[in-house]
Formats: C-alpha cells, structure tokens, sequence
C-alpha cells in the first residue's frame, strides 16, 4: 500500500487463456475427421459383405455358369452403387467349384478405402483394402443343372 492507496495485484504467471480457443478447435477438427474415417471404414464394410452375398446369391439362382457370373456382377454393383461408391473399384473374385448342383459357391469381395476421408469433397491416399466373403450352395433340388461331384447329403450344414 503506498500512500492509503491500494496497488494493483501483480498479473506475473497469469495465463489469457486465449491460445486455448484455436487448440481447442484443431482438437475439434481432428476428432471429427477421425469419426468420419472411422464411419468411412464401417460403412465400406457392410457394403463389402453385403455385395459378397447378394453376388453369391446371384450367382446360385442363374441358369448356367456364364449367367450367374454376369448376375453376380450385377448385383454386387448395384449394391456398391446404392451404398454411394464406386462400382468400378469393387473387385470380385469367384471360388473355382463348377456349377452344379450342391456345389458350394464362393464369392471375396474387395474395396479400397482411402487413407483420409473428408466430407463433401472425397478420400485420399490408400489406407487398406476392405474384403468380405459369403458361400451359397446351388439348390440340390434344381431341375436342368448337373449333380455336383460331391453328393448332396454328405455336405456339412
């Protein structure tokens, strides 16, 4: 106190606490694109096993051999087309049996995912490669298509 008059509490170690607001919006930032990849990866999953199953699916009703591969095809891009990706990207690979009854029908899916995924404006980079598998049988009961090698009833469920 200097003269009744009281000073000023000294402001020495005091922070502004103003360099908190643009840390605190580049956390923000990071985090939102960390869920939107994360959601990225998810989402090309589920559209990954679902065009493994709907290809398999298809592939066990046609008629013949050539049709069901153009079937399979078909209906694997349209379900990558109705998940918002590119069908062309999508990579089907068939398993080698020949078609005939009780035979089992193998189809791998694969997507590239890109490493950054922004919102609006699209992915870049390649972080990994998103796969899924399904099997069907051919119907055992089917009319017009050959009896596999294997015999219907020894097949494992």
């Amino acid at each position: 106190m200097i003269g009744g008059v009281r000073s000023p509490p000294d402001e020495s170690g005091q922070i502004a606490g103003i360099e908190a607001i643009p840390f605190g919006l580049l956390v923000f930032v990071v985090g939102v694109l960390l869920v939107t990849n994360a959601w990225a990866v998810v989402d090309a999953k589920m559209t990954v096993a679902s065009a493994a199953r709907e290809a398999a699916r298809a592939y066990v009703e046609a008629e013949n051999a050539a049709d069901g591969w153009a079937a399979a095809r078909g209906a694997a891009d349209e379900v990558v087309r109705a998940g918002g990706r590119e069908p062309s990207r999508l990579q089907l690979t068939p398993s080698s049996s020949a078609f005939a009854r009780c035979q089992r029908m193998t189809v791998t899916a694969a997507y590239p995912i890109p490493a950054v995924t922004l919102p609006w404006i699209g992915g870049f980079g390649h972080g990994f490669t998103a796969r899924a598998r399904h099997s069907e049988l051919v119907d055992p009961y089917r009319s017009g298509v050959p009896l596999g090698a294997d015999r219907c009833d020894t097949l494992a469920p």
